[in-house]
């Protein structure tokens, strides 16, 4: 599903220039569960933004269910990652004048000839799922940050993805509300099929995946 190769990302900030990820290797199986674990600053962030199609690699290849990634254009890219990839942010990252259920659904909406009816119908499926049935007309601001985070995952459910992407989706939320989250990642991995390499401090909820990598200045630690 997954086949990261020879990766490279360098920052450049006014004081010189920061290597962030050094030459990573790292292959997913479909299906799998991959938890990736490290210090704070070791990369894994850069490496998921790379992996989600959101910054580009300075070297390397990625290559999703047979997609080169990078070698896509600008608007094929957007198109693959909203297809084939869901992303739960660090932060809900939900958009505050949309309802829940918009929120959900807005991801399916971008998509051409969309069904709007089954796109509604879907996004209230999700939400429900989720525990959330009864919130599809709340705004943001009226729910807790465990329910906007699972609001996030409804989001990155919508479009089906192959591959779901989780980085620290509980790091700013309580040890229950953390709990539920990651309930509704091990459900769309192990009931839905999707993929899922989740970024994460805890090792804890590391030790539920199928494999365990973890990463140190920037590099895959053997």
């Amino acid at each position: 599903m997954l086949a990261c190769r020879a990766l490279h990302k360098m920052y450049r900030t006014g004081s010189g220039s920061v290597e962030a990820v050094r030459n990573v290797e790292l292959d997913v199986a479909a299906g799998e569960f991959t938890a990736i674990v490290g210090r704070s600053g070791s990369g894994k962030s850069s490496l998921m933004a790379m992996i989600g199609g959101l910054s580009r690699p300075d070297a390397g290849s990625i290559v999703i269910d047979g997609t080169d990634i990078w070698s896509l254009d600008d608007d094929a890219l957007a198109r693959f990652r909203n297809e084939a990839i869901g992303y739960v942010f660090q932060f809900a990252s939900l958009l505050p004048t949309l309802r829940a259920i918009d929120n959900v659904a807005l991801p399916a909406l971008l998509r051409r000839r969309a069904d709007r009816a089954g796109i509604a119908e879907r996004a209230a499926s999700l939400l429900t799922s989720v525990g959330l049935g009864s919130h599809f007309d709340a705004y943001p601001s009226e729910m807790s940050a465990g329910e906007q985070r699972r609001v996030a995952i409804a989001r990155a459910l919508i479009n089906t993805p192959r591959l779901l992407l989780a980085d620290e989706p509980g790091s700013d939320l309580d040890e229950q509300s953390e709990r539920e989250v990651m309930i509704e990642l091990l459900r769309a991995n192990r009931e839905g099929g999707a993929t899922l390499l989740l970024v994460t401090h805890n090792l804890a909820l590391a030790a539920e995946a199928d494999r365990v990598v973890q990463m140190s200045d920037g590099a895959m630690a053997p």
